[in-house]
């Protein structure tokens, strides 16, 4: 398996569990008051928001050759990071 493939194995796992992670604040926003609702929605929208900028860069990452693969890799890391961390804010924030 070359490095790209592993990495790009690893990415999806992790916006897999992101995806999850994301569907669960999903459900909570249904079960919230309406004030609450409209807070866990605006979170959820921007969540959805990287979620796709994120993919975005997976794709790219698809299209890019074995050579230049590692170039765009930080912009990867990057919308990863910003994900991750949107996540795992907004966890905290409503648990």
């Amino acid at each position: 398996m070359s490095d790209k493939t592993a990495y790009r194995e690893k990415l999806e796992a992790r916006l897999d569990q992101w995806r999850a992670e994301i569907d669960k604040l999903q459900a909570k926003a249904a079960e919230a008051s309406a004030d609450a609702r409209k807070e866990y929605e605006d979170q959820l929208t921007e969540l959805r928001q990287q979620q796709d900028a994120a993919r975005e860069k997976l794709k790219e990452l698809d299209e890019a050759s074995d050579d230049a693969w590692d170039d765009i890799k930080d912009g990867v890391e990057k919308a990863w990071a910003k994900l991750g961390d949107a996540v795992t804010s907004a966890r905290e924030r409503f648990s």
